[in-house]
């Protein structure tokens, strides 16, 4: 028998990206307000866990078949290598779980934890919402 497939996304969801935001410079949140934070060099490589995540995904992983699938920052070279360094020193057994792309609807799984709303990689649970406001919450409900 075949583990439910579950893909997490990344920013929002396991790091908390808008800490990152908030952390840059007047200069830099200027340069980037039109284009996203995203394009800003480097805002992937120093990102903080969000609360549980770290546990949340070891857990999951035990039972369910996880990757995480983020969608990277196209025009941010920086973005991809400092995405799979974050992994690999935060989650050394995801590095190679890790699927970078924007367009989630071609992966289809069980589960797709986000914190937007898109279409397709299973069914959506909707990560900080008032349904699943945080990590114990997904955690009761998928476990």
């Amino acid at each position: 028998m075949h583990k439910k497939i579950v893909y997490i996304d990344m920013d929002g969801v396991i790091v908390d990206f808008e800490m990152a935001v908030q952390q840059l410079s007047l200069e830099q949140k200027e340069t980037y307000r039109e284009v996203g934070y995203c394009q800003v060099p480097g805002i992937f490589a120093s990102l903080q866990p969000i609360e549980g995540a770290l546990d949340a995904v070891t857990q999951l992983s035990e039972i369910y078949d996880v990757y995480i699938l983020s969608s990277p920052g196209w025009g941010n070279a920086s973005a991809w290598s400092d995405k799979y360094e974050w992994v690999n020193t935060h989650l050394p057994f995801m590095k190679k779980r890790l699927i970078l792309s924007s367009q989630k609807h071609l992966n289809k799984g069980d589960y797709l934890i986000d914190d937007r709303t898109v279409n397709g990689a299973g069914e959506l649970i909707q990560f900080g919402t008032e349904k699943y406001p945080n990590w114990n919450v997904v955690l009761t409900y998928l476990l």
